[in-house]
């Protein structure tokens, strides 16, 4: 059964959370920097029982919290895709938020070129469009202090853990790693996909303007919709009921197309 296999090691990349081979469409969660599969834990409940929910566990985090990060895109994206193939045997699509997005994004291009095969949809969160160049200035690198007082500004590390000395020991390098990623991604050109895309930002994530949202629209020839909510960059948590209940929406259209 599929909720044994998604346990062995060759897949220790995937977590079921309700395993359903019946489903008609399967939906690829992939988290924000730092994050692992446990901040999609509750989003089965509220999305149709014939999606299958699928969070990608990336190194250095969760279960694989001894494993080395990934510091860089392409081969994280490569190893990615060799995990998840034997999974793309029915409808798939990708949600992602910030890393997480940019990451959806280009493992949906490799699997384009490798293997002839694109999300039905692809749902981007919480990250400006990939042609827009970075004009922030790197943090992956800085001291150990500075790098801290980043993490304080933005908002993403729980207080109790910044405050405890063994658990930012632990987990330092993977959230160096993950900054890493973001902050060393080189955009080249491709063609546009020709699947829809959906975009959702956050109405106080400044850095992340709508327009700059907008602009991924430039990145398909199908359908585009962008929807705002409450929130600075982790509207993902502080709205998720409101964002769920959109993406339940979006996925019980898709799902019609399969029956």
């Amino acid at each position: 059964m599929l909720s044994k296999v998604v346990q062995t090691e060759k897949n220790r990349w995937l977590v079921f959370t309700k395993p359903n081979p019946r489903a008609r469409l399967r939906l690829f969660l992939f988290p924000y920097a730092g994050g692992s599969s446990l901040i999609f834990r509750r989003w089965q409940e509220a999305l149709p029982a014939d999606i299958e929910i699928c969070s990608v566990e990336l190194p250095g985090r969760g279960s694989r919290l001894r494993e080395p990060a990934f510091a860089t895109m392409p081969p994280l994206v490569e190893a990615i895709a060799q995990a998840i193939y034997p999974y793309l045997d029915k409808p798939f699509t990708f949600f992602g938020h910030s890393m997480g997005a940019i990451i959806s994004y280009e493992l949906s291009r490799y699997l384009r070129r490798r293997h002839q095969k694109v999300p039905v949809k692809l749902f981007i969160s919480g990250r400006r469009a990939p042609q827009i160049p970075d004009e922030e200035q790197s943090t992956y690198n800085l001291p150990e202090p500075e790098f801290i007082e980043e993490l304080r500004r933005l908002n993403g590390t729980p207080k109790a853990i910044l405050e405890h000395p063994e658990l930012m020991h632990l987990i330092m390098p993977q959230l160096r790693a993950d900054f890493a990623v973001c902050q060393t991604y080189v955009y080249t050109s491709e063609a546009p996909f020709d699947c829809p895309i959906s975009v959702f930002g956050g109405l106080d994530d400044h850095p992340v303007t709508r327009s700059n949202l907008e602009a991924w629209r430039e990145q398909t020839t199908a359908s585009f919709s962008l929807r705002m909510f409450p929130g600075d960059h982790f509207f993902v948590q502080t709205a998720e009921q409101t964002l769920l209940r959109i993406l339940a929406d979006e996925l019980s259209a898709l799902t019609m197309r399969f029956y």
